[in-house]
């Protein structure tokens, strides 16, 4: 989904990742031993262990810098969840949810008032860069009950159709992620 995204947004991302980053730091060797990532991120958290104070904040940054780039991060959020019973990743499927839903209204915002401006009628089947790749990435999501509770949400403000459109949303990501664990692993030669 090709998007600008606010700098507010991008640190609330990295803050997210950061706490990630926390809570490896917390790992043990035992659990290193199985832990799904690269030996970069295994000497990482063991160099934070031996740290304190501002030192240590800052190896974390460092860790959760490491994590950003490109490191697939739903094999350490699983892990987490299963090692500690880490809440993390429900709590970035909630963010991802909100932020679509967000990014959908304000589209269509946009798109509303553009035809206003040019005092043409706006129908539900507005011209949308986020509906495809979203359908596309999340099976789920029915494309015409999205299109008519934004419509609905953009003529009404009636905050029901901002809900109803979360909740939408937030059943395909969790239909996407359920998916994803049940499939297996792919294992390379």
């Amino acid at each position: 989904m090709d998007e600008t995204i606010s700098r507010s947004e991008q640190k609330r991302r990295f803050k997210r990742i950061e706490d990630v980053a926390e809570e490896l730091a917390e790992l043990t060797d035992k659990d290193l031993k199985k832990f799904p990532g690269e030996g970069v991120i295994c000497n990482e958290i063991k160099i934070i262990r031996g740290l304190s104070g501002g030192a240590r904040k800052r190896q974390v940054k460092h860790l959760s810098k490491i994590l950003r780039q490109g490191l697939e991060l739903d094999a350490v959020y699983d892990f987490l969840s299963k090692r500690k019973g880490s809440h993390l990743k429900e709590k970035t499927q909630l963010h991802e949810a909100e932020h679509l839903r967000d990014a959908l209204i304000n589209e269509a915002m946009e798109d509303y008032q553009y035809c206003r401006s040019m005092q043409i009628d706006w129908e539900p089947d507005w011209k949308s860069n986020l509906l495809g790749p979203a359908v596309a990435k999340y099976q789920k999501l029915d494309e015409d009950a999205l299109r008519k509770t934004v419509y609905q949400y953009v003529k009404s403000h009636n905050r029901l159709y901002y809900r109803e459109l979360f909740r939408i949303v937030k059943a395909a990501i969790d239909y996407y992620e359920m998916t994803r664990r049940m499939e297996p692993p792919v294992q390379t030669p």
